[in-house]
């Protein structure tokens, strides 16, 4: 089954395909542009450009992998929108991953800290043990984290890497779709009911509604 992987959740916009089988899954074509301010504008294209690479059709899909974050607000909801739309449209499953556990996955083994910006000066960050979350993700200042692993990856660690102290693997900076895809092979194989697309905000978005003024009237 063709899977398509979608991730908004960093500054990076990555969207990737996927064959999975029943004997595995393998990575068909993957595409990441970097740019923070532009996620509405270069997800779409992203997506007709693997899928031109591969040499599918959209309609060829089989099911749709988001990284759920945790992200910054108006990125993230690009990527969930997106798939949730598609999935709708094409009558397929959507599955949600956290977008960490990609990470974790990719990093491969031993005990590795992911770190991504989440802003304001923090980041969102979680310790995997051998590719498997051992800590929930949680958003903090650097300096709050308590790194109990051996190395670190994510574009938030290599930015704060002198306060976590620990080695840096800048091969890993951004979630890997195939690595989406690869954690949700299961509920592929399974053909499980489509996930609710739930971000994982993990803290109030920037902007908010105003609060109602109270009345001056005398």
């Amino acid at each position: 089954m063709l899977v398509l992987a979608l991730d908004t959740s960093t500054p990076a916009v990555t969207a990737a395909l996927g064959e999975v089988t029943d004997g595995g899954m393998r990575g068909l074509a993957e595409r990441r542009t970097v740019d923070p301010r532009a996620h509405g504008e270069r997800l779409a294209p992203q997506i007709r450009l693997i899928l031109g690479d591969a040499g599918v059709s959209v309609r060829e899909l089989g099911a749709i992998v988001a990284g759920l974050g945790p992200g910054p607000f108006t990125g993230l909801r690009v990527g969930l929108a997106t798939a949730a739309a598609m999935g709708q449209a094409l009558g397929i499953p959507t599955y949600g991953i956290c977008s960490l556990d990609a990470l974790g996955r990719a990093a491969g083994p031993g005990r590795v800290l992911v770190a991504t910006d989440a802003r304001r000066r923090e980041v969102y960050f979680a310790t995997y043990l051998d590719g498997v979350r051992v800590q929930d993700p949680d958003v903090a200042r650097p300096a709050d984290v308590l790194v109990g692993a051996d190395r670190a990856v994510g574009e938030g660690a290599l930015k704060y890497s002198e306060v976590f102290g620990v080695p840096i693997d800048d091969r890993v900076l951004y979630p890997p779709g195939e690595a989406l895809i690869a954690l949700a092979a299961e509920k592929v194989r399974r053909r499980a009911p489509a996930d609710l697309l739930t971000p994982l905000y993990l803290r109030r978005p920037d902007a908010v509604e105003p609060a109602l003024r109270k009345s001056v009237l005398s």
